[in-house]
């Protein structure tokens, strides 16, 4: 059974964006079946940035609705050990360029 998991700094970005665009929720709902699929993902919006053990980071940009043809950025774990997934970071590219990079090393150091 997979598992999808979240950070709560997470949900305090989903809950952010959410009030300014509607659709974030149902756009991560709509990704969930490809992840379950190609937990790495398949083609240029995913990218690996960092593999730990069992677990790899792994950035995808994500088609958002309500910002027509723009996408949001998810930034999550994959645990191939136990098949879960953590969301780590969710941001959109014209609010932030990059991801916390700060944020992703701290979860790997709690997870290790």
């Amino acid at each position: 059974m997979t598992r999808f998991a979240q950070l709560p700094e997470f949900e305090k970005e989903l809950k952010r964006l959410s009030k300014k665009y509607p659709t974030p929720v149902d756009d991560i709902e709509d990704i969930k079946p490809v992840l379950i699929s190609s937990p790495t993902g398949i083609g240029k919006n995913f990218v690996t940035i960092g593999t730990f053990q069992e677990v790899k980071i792994v950035k995808v940009r994500i088609h958002c609705e309500s910002l027509r043809a723009r996408t949001i950025r998810l930034i999550y774990a994959y645990h191939k050990d136990r098949i879960e997934f953590v969301y780590i970071e969710l941001y959109f590219k014209g609010d932030k360029e990059n991801e916390d990079r700060g944020r992703i090393a701290g979860y790997i150091k709690d997870i290790s």
